[in-house]
């Protein structure tokens, strides 16, 4: 396993820092982008045969491949009427420079968090229908592995588990001999999701005065502040800001780009679901 380096071990000098800012404060990036643009992004499904379902996301250089795993348990007992979604998140340790190998730290675990959150709150998937004879449900996995980290990761990490998710096929539910509920994995059905409601996020960075999509790894690195909207169909369903702060005039602006990438993502998203 591995984690990334804690935020005061990643640093970038300060002459490219000041690179960074000098270009943003003309509106230009040092990828030759506008703050409103988004670098390319491709989606595959069905690229872990092994898996119940998968997908892998490519987001200019930043690579990340989601795996669902399905199984079979008890519902959480705030919710025993709902099946059950895990969310895990590795970086591995080629992915930057500053994984280190070792069990995931606060950022690895945040990642997994924002992207649990955007799925579990919009009704993408409907979790009272994976409840099964016995008092038991559906425990859907999803594992994440970033393959290589230029920046961005929240953004990809969703895209590749909304994808996987539809790529899903449960297997079917079935008693046993002695009555005990069970998983026949050689009988499987899609997992039901409602495309309408999939949860897409966008990611703003703010360096001085300056608002931008789809911040790279370098970007990241001299960033004064970062928010990410995840949303379904019109509605805003989580909103996760991860550093710094802004005025009330800067999150307006924040949520406009946000949702001007929101739909180069749900273009994209849509070829596969």
């Amino acid at each position: 396993m591995a984690s990334i380096s804690p935020y005061g071990k990643r640093f970038i000098s300060y002459l490219r820092r000041e690179q960074i800012r000098k270009l943003l404060a003309a509106k230009y990036r040092i990828d030759g982008r506008g703050p409103d643009q988004m670098r390319d992004v491709e989606i595959k499904t069905g690229v872990v045969k092994t898996a119940d379902g998968s997908a892998e996301v490519r987001l200019g250089k930043t690579h990340v491949v989601a795996g669902v795993k399905v199984g079979l348990g008890q519902p959480f007992p705030d919710a025993p009427d709902e099946g059950v979604l895990v969310v895990n998140a590795e970086v591995l340790p080629h992915a930057s420079p500053y994984t280190e190998v070792g069990p995931p730290d606060e950022s690895a675990i945040e990642l997994a968090r924002v992207v649990d959150r955007g799925i579990r709150h919009c009704g993408y998937v409907d979790f009272k229908k994976l409840v099964v004879e016995g008092g038991k449900a559906y425990i859907l996995w999803i594992d994440l592995y970033v393959i290589n980290d230029d920046g961005n990761l929240v953004d990809a990490a969703n895209l590749a588990s909304v994808a996987a998710l539809k790529n899903t096929q449960l297997p079917t539910a079935v008693k046993d001999e002695a009555g005990a509920v069970k998983l026949d994995r050689n009988n499987k059905l899609p997992l039901p999701v409602d495309v309408a409601k999939a949860p897409v996020a966008a990611s703003v960075g703010k360096i001085g005065n300056v608002l931008f999509l789809d911040p790279t790894f370098e970007e990241e690195l001299s960033l004064d502040g970062r928010i990410t909207f995840t949303f379904s169909e019109d509605k805003i369903v989580a909103a996760q800001k991860t550093l710094g702060y802004f005025t009330q005039a800067e999150l307006e602006t924040a949520l406009s780009l946000a949702l001007k990438g929101r739909e180069k993502f749900l273009e994209t998203l849509k070829s596969v679901i």
